[in-house]
Protein backbone atom coordinates (compact mmCIF):
# COMPACT_ATOMS: atom_id res chain seq x y z
CA UNK A 1 0.00 0.00 0.00
CA UNK A 2 1.34 3.43 -1.26
CA UNK A 3 2.80 5.94 1.86
CA UNK A 4 0.09 8.10 1.04
CA UNK A 5 -3.04 6.19 1.21
CA UNK A 6 -1.57 4.89 4.52
CA UNK A 7 -1.16 8.62 5.29
CA UNK A 8 -5.12 9.17 4.44
CA UNK A 9 -6.01 5.78 5.80
CA UNK A 10 -4.46 7.80 9.44
CA UNK A 11 -6.48 10.67 8.90
CA UNK A 12 -9.63 9.15 8.05
CA UNK A 13 -9.52 7.55 11.35
CA UNK A 14 -8.33 10.27 13.21
CA UNK A 15 -10.76 12.59 11.99
CA UNK A 16 -13.63 9.67 12.31
CA UNK A 17 -12.55 9.40 16.35
CA UNK A 18 -12.96 13.22 16.86
CA UNK A 19 -16.48 13.27 15.31
CA UNK A 20 -17.68 10.88 17.43
CA UNK A 21 -15.53 12.05 20.58
CA UNK A 22 -17.07 15.51 19.63
CA UNK A 23 -20.80 13.69 19.47
CA UNK A 24 -20.24 11.95 22.72
CA UNK A 25 -18.96 14.57 24.97
CA UNK A 26 -20.55 17.48 23.72
CA UNK A 27 -22.84 17.40 26.58
CA UNK A 28 -19.94 18.04 28.95
CA UNK A 29 -18.44 20.88 26.83
CA UNK A 30 -21.63 23.04 26.46
CA UNK A 31 -22.81 22.78 30.07
CA UNK A 32 -21.36 23.03 33.28
CA UNK A 33 -24.33 22.87 35.82
CA UNK A 34 -23.99 23.14 39.45
CA UNK A 35 -26.57 20.33 41.12
CA UNK A 36 -27.82 20.85 44.52
CA UNK A 37 -29.41 18.36 47.08
CA UNK A 38 -32.95 18.13 46.97
CA UNK A 39 -33.33 19.66 50.14
CA UNK A 40 -31.14 22.93 49.66
CA UNK A 41 -32.85 26.23 50.55
CA UNK A 42 -32.39 29.16 48.65
CA UNK A 43 -32.03 32.32 50.25
CA UNK A 44 -31.32 35.87 49.07
CA UNK A 45 -30.83 39.21 50.98
CA UNK A 46 -33.20 41.45 50.53
CA UNK A 47 -35.24 39.53 48.43
CA UNK A 48 -38.45 37.62 48.77
CA UNK A 49 -38.52 34.22 46.89
CA UNK A 50 -41.29 31.23 45.90
CA UNK A 51 -39.82 27.85 45.39
CA UNK A 52 -41.53 25.69 42.31
CA UNK A 53 -41.50 22.37 41.14
CA UNK A 54 -43.13 21.32 37.76
CA UNK A 55 -43.37 18.38 36.89
CA UNK A 56 -43.55 17.10 32.78
CA UNK A 57 -45.05 14.92 31.11
CA UNK A 58 -42.21 12.48 30.55
CA UNK A 59 -41.60 12.55 34.96
CA UNK A 60 -39.02 15.23 34.81
CA UNK A 61 -38.82 17.71 37.55
CA UNK A 62 -37.85 21.66 36.83
CA UNK A 63 -37.19 23.62 39.77
CA UNK A 64 -37.82 27.27 39.94
CA UNK A 65 -37.67 30.13 41.74
CA UNK A 66 -40.35 33.52 41.82
CA UNK A 67 -38.43 36.73 42.74
CA UNK A 68 -41.17 38.67 44.24
CA UNK A 69 -41.85 42.39 43.48
CA UNK A 70 -44.29 44.23 45.71
CA UNK A 71 -46.64 45.47 43.43
CA UNK A 72 -45.64 43.24 40.53
CA UNK A 73 -46.46 45.31 37.11
CA UNK A 74 -45.33 41.75 35.12
CA UNK A 75 -43.61 38.78 35.07
CA UNK A 76 -39.80 38.64 33.73
CA UNK A 77 -39.31 34.65 32.71
CA UNK A 78 -35.62 34.72 32.85
CA UNK A 79 -34.10 32.06 30.96
CA UNK A 80 -30.42 31.95 32.44
CA UNK A 81 -26.41 30.69 30.95
CA UNK A 82 -24.99 27.17 30.55
CA UNK A 83 -23.70 26.95 33.80
CA UNK A 84 -24.58 26.79 37.40
CA UNK A 85 -27.58 26.77 39.02
CA UNK A 86 -30.42 29.26 39.96
CA UNK A 87 -28.55 29.42 43.37
CA UNK A 88 -25.94 31.90 41.31
CA UNK A 89 -27.77 33.49 38.70
CA UNK A 90 -30.61 34.53 41.17
CA UNK A 91 -28.53 37.46 42.48
CA UNK A 92 -29.39 39.15 38.98
CA UNK A 93 -33.21 39.24 39.45
CA UNK A 94 -32.94 42.26 41.29
CA UNK A 95 -32.16 44.05 38.09
CA UNK A 96 -36.17 43.56 37.51
CA UNK A 97 -37.29 43.60 40.76
CA UNK A 98 -36.27 47.11 41.80
CA UNK A 99 -38.43 47.82 38.57
CA UNK A 100 -41.23 46.41 39.86
CA UNK A 101 -41.30 43.17 37.96
CA UNK A 102 -41.56 39.63 39.34
CA UNK A 103 -38.94 37.25 37.95
CA UNK A 104 -39.55 33.59 37.44
CA UNK A 105 -35.76 31.68 37.15
CA UNK A 106 -35.93 27.73 36.40
CA UNK A 107 -32.98 25.45 36.06
CA UNK A 108 -33.04 23.35 33.14
CA UNK A 109 -32.54 19.71 33.51
CA UNK A 110 -29.62 18.48 35.04
CA UNK A 111 -29.08 21.95 36.29
CA UNK A 112 -29.86 22.48 40.20
CA UNK A 113 -32.55 20.49 41.72
CA UNK A 114 -33.74 20.32 38.29
CA UNK A 115 -33.99 16.14 36.99
CA UNK A 116 -34.60 14.53 33.43
CA UNK A 117 -32.45 13.86 30.32
CA UNK A 118 -31.09 16.54 28.96
CA UNK A 119 -32.06 17.26 24.81
CA UNK A 120 -33.16 20.15 23.05
CA UNK A 121 -36.38 19.13 22.24
CA UNK A 122 -36.58 18.72 25.85
CA UNK A 123 -35.66 21.77 27.21
CA UNK A 124 -37.86 23.85 24.71
CA UNK A 125 -40.98 21.40 25.78
CA UNK A 126 -40.15 22.48 29.61
CA UNK A 127 -39.91 25.99 28.91
CA UNK A 128 -43.25 25.94 27.15
CA UNK A 129 -44.73 24.27 30.28
CA UNK A 130 -43.67 26.69 32.53
CA UNK A 131 -44.52 29.59 30.05
CA UNK A 132 -48.10 27.87 30.23
CA UNK A 133 -47.83 27.97 34.00
CA UNK A 134 -47.06 31.76 34.44
CA UNK A 135 -49.76 32.42 31.48
CA UNK A 136 -52.22 30.96 33.66
CA UNK A 137 -52.22 33.57 36.03
CA UNK A 138 -51.03 36.85 34.40
CA UNK A 139 -51.84 37.65 31.06
CA UNK A 140 -48.93 37.73 28.49
CA UNK A 141 -49.00 41.52 27.38
CA UNK A 142 -47.57 41.62 31.00
CA UNK A 143 -44.65 38.65 30.23
CA UNK A 144 -40.98 39.76 29.83
CA UNK A 145 -38.79 37.02 27.92
CA UNK A 146 -35.15 37.59 28.71
CA UNK A 147 -33.08 35.12 27.14
CA UNK A 148 -29.10 35.29 28.85
CA UNK A 149 -26.68 33.73 26.76
CA UNK A 150 -27.38 30.04 26.26
CA UNK A 151 -31.42 30.86 27.11
CA UNK A 152 -31.50 33.72 24.32
CA UNK A 153 -31.98 31.15 22.03
CA UNK A 154 -34.66 29.48 24.23
CA UNK A 155 -35.90 32.87 24.88
CA UNK A 156 -36.70 33.14 21.14
CA UNK A 157 -38.36 29.95 20.09
CA UNK A 158 -41.00 30.89 23.06
CA UNK A 159 -41.55 33.79 21.47
CA UNK A 160 -41.86 32.59 18.22
CA UNK A 161 -45.02 30.45 20.07
CA UNK A 162 -46.80 32.79 22.36
CA UNK A 163 -47.15 36.35 22.62
CA UNK A 164 -45.30 38.18 25.67
CA UNK A 165 -44.63 42.14 25.99
CA UNK A 166 -41.40 41.98 24.58
CA UNK A 167 -38.38 39.75 24.19
CA UNK A 168 -34.73 40.78 25.58
CA UNK A 169 -32.14 38.53 24.31
CA UNK A 170 -28.86 39.14 26.38
CA UNK A 171 -25.29 37.82 24.41
CA UNK A 172 -27.63 36.05 22.21
CA UNK A 173 -26.07 33.76 19.46
CA UNK A 174 -27.12 33.74 15.88
CA UNK A 175 -26.88 29.53 16.08
CA UNK A 176 -25.10 27.08 18.45
CA UNK A 177 -23.68 25.62 15.26
CA UNK A 178 -22.23 28.57 14.42
CA UNK A 179 -20.31 29.77 17.43
CA UNK A 180 -18.97 25.85 17.09
CA UNK A 181 -18.25 26.57 13.56
CA UNK A 182 -15.75 29.14 14.96
CA UNK A 183 -13.27 26.65 16.98
CA UNK A 184 -14.10 23.76 14.75
CA UNK A 185 -14.64 24.57 11.20
CA UNK A 186 -13.41 21.24 9.94
CA UNK A 187 -16.06 19.06 11.55
CA UNK A 188 -19.58 17.92 9.96
CA UNK A 189 -21.53 20.07 12.52
CA UNK A 190 -24.78 19.91 11.02
CA UNK A 191 -24.88 15.74 11.48
CA UNK A 192 -22.84 16.47 14.85
CA UNK A 193 -24.32 18.83 17.40
CA UNK A 194 -27.50 17.82 19.11
CA UNK A 195 -28.35 21.59 20.33
CA UNK A 196 -28.06 23.66 16.99
CA UNK A 197 -30.21 25.97 18.71
CA UNK A 198 -30.95 27.89 15.27
CA UNK A 199 -32.10 31.67 17.16
CA UNK A 200 -32.17 32.99 13.64
CA UNK A 201 -34.86 31.12 12.49
CA UNK A 202 -36.87 31.02 15.27
CA UNK A 203 -36.92 35.02 15.50
CA UNK A 204 -38.91 35.18 11.87
CA UNK A 205 -41.54 33.99 13.74
CA UNK A 206 -41.62 36.46 16.71
CA UNK A 207 -44.37 39.07 16.67
CA UNK A 208 -43.60 41.01 19.78
CA UNK A 209 -40.53 43.71 20.10
CA UNK A 210 -37.44 42.46 19.89
CA UNK A 211 -34.42 44.11 22.22
CA UNK A 212 -31.18 42.91 21.44
CA UNK A 213 -27.92 43.67 24.03
CA UNK A 214 -24.38 42.61 23.19
CA UNK A 215 -20.73 43.97 24.41
CA UNK A 216 -18.19 44.89 21.35
CA UNK A 217 -15.69 42.73 23.48
CA UNK A 218 -17.41 39.66 23.88
CA UNK A 219 -15.20 36.76 22.79
CA UNK A 220 -17.16 33.93 23.43
CA UNK A 221 -20.24 35.29 21.44
CA UNK A 222 -18.67 38.09 18.60
CA UNK A 223 -21.24 41.10 18.73
CA UNK A 224 -21.38 40.22 15.07
CA UNK A 225 -23.99 37.63 15.91
CA UNK A 226 -26.56 40.34 17.34
CA UNK A 227 -25.88 42.54 14.39
CA UNK A 228 -26.89 39.84 11.65
CA UNK A 229 -30.20 39.18 14.60
CA UNK A 230 -31.03 42.38 14.70
CA UNK A 231 -31.60 42.33 10.62
CA UNK A 232 -33.69 39.26 10.57
CA UNK A 233 -37.01 42.07 12.04
CA UNK A 234 -35.45 45.12 11.30
CA UNK A 235 -38.71 46.99 12.33
CA UNK A 236 -39.47 45.13 15.66
CA UNK A 237 -36.23 44.76 16.61
CA UNK A 238 -33.54 47.75 18.44
CA UNK A 239 -29.97 46.76 19.08
CA UNK A 240 -28.14 48.19 22.10
CA UNK A 241 -24.61 48.51 22.41
CA UNK A 242 -22.53 47.66 25.01
CA UNK A 243 -19.21 49.42 24.47
CA UNK A 244 -16.62 47.53 25.75
CA UNK A 245 -18.90 44.75 27.20
CA UNK A 246 -17.83 41.09 27.07
CA UNK A 247 -19.81 38.02 27.66
CA UNK A 248 -19.88 37.67 31.21
CA UNK A 249 -19.66 41.02 32.57
CA UNK A 250 -22.24 43.74 31.22
CA UNK A 251 -23.76 43.94 34.64
CA UNK A 252 -20.89 45.85 35.59
CA UNK A 253 -21.15 48.74 33.10
CA UNK A 254 -23.90 51.63 34.22
CA UNK A 255 -25.07 51.84 30.53
CA UNK A 256 -26.38 48.18 30.37
CA UNK A 257 -28.58 49.07 33.63
CA UNK A 258 -29.90 52.44 31.73
CA UNK A 259 -30.70 50.42 28.79
CA UNK A 260 -32.57 47.60 30.55
CA UNK A 261 -34.00 50.25 32.81
CA UNK A 262 -35.20 51.79 29.05
CA UNK A 263 -36.44 48.74 27.34
CA UNK A 264 -38.76 47.35 30.61
CA UNK A 265 -40.12 51.28 31.51
CA UNK A 266 -41.10 52.16 28.64
CA UNK A 267 -43.89 51.98 25.94
CA UNK A 268 -43.61 51.42 22.81
CA UNK A 269 -44.40 54.68 20.67
CA UNK A 270 -45.27 55.52 17.36
CA UNK A 271 -43.04 57.79 15.76
CA UNK A 272 -44.13 61.06 13.30
CA UNK A 273 -42.27 60.81 10.50
CA UNK A 274 -44.37 63.38 8.47
CA UNK A 275 -41.87 66.07 7.83
CA UNK A 276 -38.52 64.34 8.47
CA UNK A 277 -35.91 63.50 5.95
CA UNK A 278 -37.03 59.67 5.66
CA UNK A 279 -37.60 60.05 2.18
CA UNK A 280 -34.59 62.37 1.25
CA UNK A 281 -31.89 60.41 -0.59
CA UNK A 282 -28.35 61.60 -1.26
CA UNK A 283 -27.28 62.88 -4.29
CA UNK A 284 -24.94 60.41 -6.39
CA UNK A 285 -21.65 61.97 -6.31
CA UNK A 286 -20.64 63.28 -9.78
CA UNK A 287 -17.41 62.10 -11.13
CA UNK A 288 -14.65 64.78 -12.02
CA UNK A 289 -14.40 66.17 -15.53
Amino acid sequence: MPVWVQILLILGVIYLLISVLIFFLQDYLMFKPEKLPSDFQFYYENQETEEYNVETRDGAVINGLRFKAREPKGVVFYLKGNSKSIKGWGKFAVDFTRHGYDVLMVDYRGFGKSTGRRTQKAIKRDMQVVYEKIREKVDEKYIILYGRSLGSGFAAKLASMNNPRMLILDAPYYSLSHVAKKYIPFMPLSLLIKFPMPTYKWLRYVQCPIHIIHGTDDHLIPYKSSLKLSKIKPKQTTLYTVIGGGHKNLNTFESYHKMLHDIITSKPVKINLEGSSISVQHDKPKPYA
